[in-house]
């Protein structure tokens, strides 16, 4: 059922529009993080996620980050140009998809290691998140001047950890505290500009985008509370 104008920004119109918009925003997220979970389950208790942790390892990891930053890419290609809620769909399921695969080898690794981390990680992650959250709709404050810094900050992360795979350089304690914080403030800068920039009828794309900032913080915990053992 339609509801709002499709033309306009969620910020310019009335409150209940705006708290239809964002309702109908996190429940698209609840189910990308659903979803997550069930393919990640499947991957434990057919055996698929040891196969793939031994293809991680090998192969290049470049490799990986690449395939990953192209199916992402993809996923968000195919969302954003879709014409139908279906098509929409269909590149949030594969932007999940892509995010279990990737993540699959650390969780296995953290379940034979560090018993526990898994659960830890994702109550911080889904705890933090919550926090972030509100914190974007009630401060007065306006995050939006967080979008240069993230870019820059994104790019510098990413050479950090092209260098690595080149160098044999470990990324410790402080990449993954520095990549947690930028997780958290990409959480707070998107959120403010969904809610004031999206028109309604995007709400799948706006999922998509916390879903990856969301999965970000969950990686970079996950990745500090093992190296905490």
């Amino acid at each position: 059922m339609e509801y709002g104008n499709p033309t306009m920004p969620v910020g310019v119109q009335d409150a209940q529009v705006r708290a239809d918009f964002m309702r109908r925003v996190y429940t698209r997220l609840v189910a990308g993080v659903a979803a997550f979970v069930a393919i990640e389950t499947y991957l434990f208790t057919s055996g698929l996620a040891v196969a793939i942790t031994e293809f991680v390892f090998g192969t290049s990891w470049l490799l990986i980050l690449g395939g990953f930053m192209v199916v992402s890419w993809l996923s968000n290609s195919v969302a954003l140009r879709a014409t139908t809620p279906g098509a929409e769909w269909g590149g949030y399921l594969l932007l999940v998809a892509a995010n279990a695969l990737i993540f699959a080898p650390m969780l296995v690794i953290a379940e034979l290691q560090v018993p526990g981390a898994i659960a830890q990680a994702g109550q911080y992650a889904v705890g933090g998140f919550v926090i972030l959250s509100v914190i974007a709709h009630r401060s007065s404050r306006d995050f939006t001047w967080l979008g240069a810094a993230l870019r820059w900050f994104g790019i510098l992360a990413l050479v950090a950890i092209v260098l690595s795979v080149f160098t044999g350089f470990a990324l410790g304690t402080w990449f993954s505290l520095a990549m947690i914080g930028f997780a958290g403030a990409a959480i707070l800068y998107e959120t403010q500009v969904i809610l004031r920039e999206t028109p309604p009828g995007r709400e799948t794309i706006a999922a998509m985008t916390l879903f990856s900032s969301l999965a970000l913080l969950f990686w970079y915990l996950l990745r500090l509370f093992m190296a905490r053992r």
